[in-house]
């Protein structure tokens, strides 16, 4: 299971009580006030860390609260401080609040972190209000509650290139075979339900992360089929890659299937529709991939070098595909 979002209430923990003691050393009348302070209430603490991509440990979980100190003890001993929790989250997480939708901070770099939730500090023990004139004083403080929020946990993709296209055109086959992973691949729709990331290395160990983002479909920007739950994540990606069937074996027009594709992410993000893009035309080793071809160069509206045919599945055509696809990656500003 892929998760991308979740809500959450962060507790930090409570400081401990301060206590009334009194010193009841031999020889020493009359000891006077010896009471500890109570110990400090754990943090919360975020941190983004680049190996784990998804949000699944929290899926089930709806309250996070960190350790409470502890209070006093006589002898003036301090109760021991809260164990801080620290949460690790995938790089691209948002932290929003649930209510509004405001972005309370974007955790992007691998090791940023961020302290969320404070611990309370604790109560003060009645060693601290001994005066010349209250040599006896019983009075101590409580540990102060720790901060709380509410937060939403919204997970965008960080990927140099984001593939796109309709259900079974061939992403995840060709992920599979330009990336060498192991994703679920089968011959009817939607058999993608969870993005597939990949990283391809080259002769020079250079290195581009890819990611296959379920099938689109008409009407996806009004959250049709997977619609937004998938489709923010390819805002991150500097790069799209329109796979298209050329088969035509589903009954559709691989040239319709373009301009809708393009369409659907106008209509979602004028900034995701202007982002740099190849054409991968697929499965040219069917029947009517070559006819469908020609139509798609000729009537497409878009510069022929920037449309690679293949064939995902037979791995032809891939190499100089993959090679352009660094190369637009690399001209754009490359940041993995």
């Amino acid at each position: 299971m892929f998760t991308d979002k979740v809500v959450l209430k962060l507790e930090a923990g409570k400081g401990g009580n301060g206590v009334v003691a009194w010193n009841r050393e031999k020889y020493i009348p009359k000891g006077g006030p010896a009471g500890g302070d109570g110990g400090k209430g754990g943090s919360v603490i975020i941190r983004a860390d680049a190996q784990i991509h998804s949000l699944e440990w929290y899926r089930h979980k709806k309250i996070i609260q960190a350790e409470n100190g502890q209070s006093g003890g006589s002898n003036c001993c301090r109760g021991r401080n809260g164990k801080t929790i620290e949460l690790k989250v995938p790089c691209g997480t948002l932290i929003k609040d649930p209510s509004s939708g405001e972005i309370l901070m974007d955790m992007v770099d691998d090791g940023q972190t961020w302290e969320i939730c404070r611990g309370g500090t604790g109560g003060k023990g009645n060693v601290h209000f001994k005066t010349p004139t209250n040599r006896a004083p019983t009075k101590c403080t409580p540990g102060r509650d720790g901060e709380e929020i509410s937060v939403e946990f919204e997970l965008k993709l960080i990927a140099d290139v984001g593939f796109v296209g309709f259900p079974n055109a061939g992403k995840s086959t060709l992920i599979s075979k330009l990336a060498k992973v192991r994703v679920k691949i089968a011959p009817y729709p939607f058999t993608t339900l969870r993005p597939n990331l990949g990283i391809v290395e080259f002769a020079d160990f250079s290195r581009i992360l890819i990611a296959d983002i379920p099938g689109i479909i008409r009407g996806a920007h009004e959250n049709k089929g997977l619609g937004f739950e998938f489709l923010r994540h390819i805002e991150r990606s500097q790069v799209l890659i329109f796979v298209v069937d050329l088969s035509g074996i589903d009954g559709r027009d691989p040239l319709e299937d373009f301009h809708t594709l393009r369409n659907e992410l106008r209509n979602y993000s004028e900034e995701v529709a202007n982002k740099p893009f190849l054409v991968a035309v697929n499965k040219m080793d069917e029947e009517l991939a070559q006819e469908n071809y020609e139509r798609f160069i000729k009537e497409c509206s878009v510069e022929e070098e920037k449309i690679f045919s293949m064939s995902a599945l037979l791995g032809e055509g891939t190499d100089t595909f993959l090679e352009s696809m660094r190369e637009l990656v690399q001209k754009d500003g490359k940041r993995f």
